[in-house]
């Protein structure tokens, strides 16, 4: 009931995405609806709640996944080793840092052909699944134990909703979209429908092998259901699991490096982020931040801690991002809209998001909190490096001296390699990163 509300709950907000990506077509998503809606201040909050939490946090949690169900056929009675589950996660990241540095095509044949991977892990545990339901295994399906304290269902949505986070990952490269009044309410369409169906019935398939408890205590449900069912194929879903994660990791990559793109645009990220590589047209500087961020995540090694620091921020910035809709329909009637949603949808959408982020407060106080805490830290960023226009001298010379030592518009040049790239965003944006870290 909780994947399928899920699955509704994403359906309603991407509709509300399509409105709003038909309307202000500039990469960025909800943080170009934000800015446009409420102004810079509260975009900047958006903006770091993505690039500082939701994006990097989200990546490292699919590659310890990825890493997990790579290493789980090795160590079949115990639990793989945490620091080899966090290396490998680490090659992981780095691999596809420098595919979606060195070509976008590449980028992109990595998302397609490893989409195809995940469709036939899950079709093909579905369609053992429904075997099982026809030989009468359905035994698991029953209420038994089940708790029903609103704050522990609250909770639960954080994990279901993690898993079908990335609805909205499309209105982010909309400018590179064609025919986006057209193909992006279509794709939203198709995509979400297709993800309920698919992570539903999947759910369905290991309860007809798992009871509830095998399924709570494997770090690898996929892996454990094979072992139960496929004898000595029990390879293949691990297999194609991996290379599922190893695909969603690069989505993640592939449009968390335009938002920071969108940001620098803005003037309220670091003007470096919004340098392309000349010769193979690739955000390589924001790719790289993006990576770094991730890496620094993997310092923790709690799945699940990591999806309740992240699903806090997530749907509370994601809320603010829906309720730009009806306010601009008050503000701004005049604006063209070639697609129209129901006020219904957007409203329905904001009271279930304070619903999923005020409830785990009582429940889950220590995760929230720090989730709280980071994006609170954006607050005295914004008002010392975006709104603070009269900089003391000092500062203001400070500035202009690392700008002579290491000059932002090097890599305008036709002639900068990729090498010489890699070593200017180094310069100019990872290290004072770190610094800060």
């Amino acid at each position: 009931m909780v994947w399928v509300a899920s699955g509704i709950f994403s359906m309603f907000g991407a509709y509300c995405y399509a409105e709003l990506g038909c309307m202000i077509s500039k990469s960025g998503a909800d943080y170009a609806y934000i800015m446009e809606t409420f102004g810079p201040f509260l975009a900047f909050i958006r903006l770091w709640i993505e690039c500082m939490i939701v994006r990097p946090c989200s990546q490292a949690i699919v590659a310890l996944t990825f890493s997990v169900y790579v290493l789980k056929p090795f160590f079949p009675e115990c639990q793989p080793p945490d620091e080899s589950v966090r290396m490998l996660a680490v090659c992981c990241i780095l691999v596809l840092t420098f595919i979606n540095c060195y070509e976008v095509k590449w980028a992109t044949m990595v998302q397609d052909y490893f989409t195809y991977a995940k469709l036939f892990a899950l079709f093909l545990i579905i369609l053992t699944g429904m075997y099982q339901l026809y030989l009468g295994h359905t035994e698991h399906f029953t209420f038994d134990d089940t708790k029903t304290d609103v704050t522990e269902i609250a909770l639960s949505f954080y994990s279901g909703l993690f898993a079908y986070n990335g609805w909205n990952y499309l209105n982010f490269i909309i400018e590179e979209l064609k025919d986006p009044v057209r193909n992006l309410p279509k794709a939203i369409a198709i995509s979400c429908s297709l993800v309920t169906f698919v992570y539903v019935m999947a759910n369905v398939a290991f309860f007809t092998t798992l009871s509830p408890v095998e399924i709570l205590g494997s770090e690898a449900v996929a892996v454990t259901f094979a072992n139960r069912l496929y004898g000595y194929m029990a390879w293949v879903i691990p297999m194609f699991v991996a290379m599922s994660t190893f695909g969603a990791v690069n989505g993640v990559l592939l449009t968390s490096s335009r938002l920071f793109y969108a940001g620098a645009c803005e003037g309220q990220m670091p003007e470096i982020l919004t340098m392309i590589q000349i010769k193979r047209l690739t955000p390589a500087p924001a790719v790289l931040t993006i990576a770094l961020l991730s890496l620094l995540y993997l310092c923790v090694s709690d799945i699940f801690a990591l999806i309740n620091y992240v699903g806090f921020a997530t749907w509370l910035s994601i809320g603010v991002a829906v309720l730009c809709l009806p306010v601009l329909r008050y503000t701004q009637p005049n604006l063209h809209r070639p697609l129209k949603v129901n006020l219904f949808f957007p409203i329905f959408y904001i009271i279930c998001s304070v619903f999923v982020t005020v409830v785990p407060m009582i429940a889950s106080p220590v995760e929230t909190g720090y989730g709280l805490l980071m994006i609170l830290t954006s607050v005295p960023v914004y008002l010392v490096f975006i709104a603070w226009k009269n900089k003391p001298k000092c500062v203001r010379s400070l500035t202009s001296k690392y700008r002579k030592v290491v000059p932002f518009n090097a890599l305008k040049k036709e002639e900068a390699s990729f090498a010489g790239l890699l070593h200017e965003s180094f310069l100019n944006f990872v290290l004072p990163t770190m610094f800060l870290v």
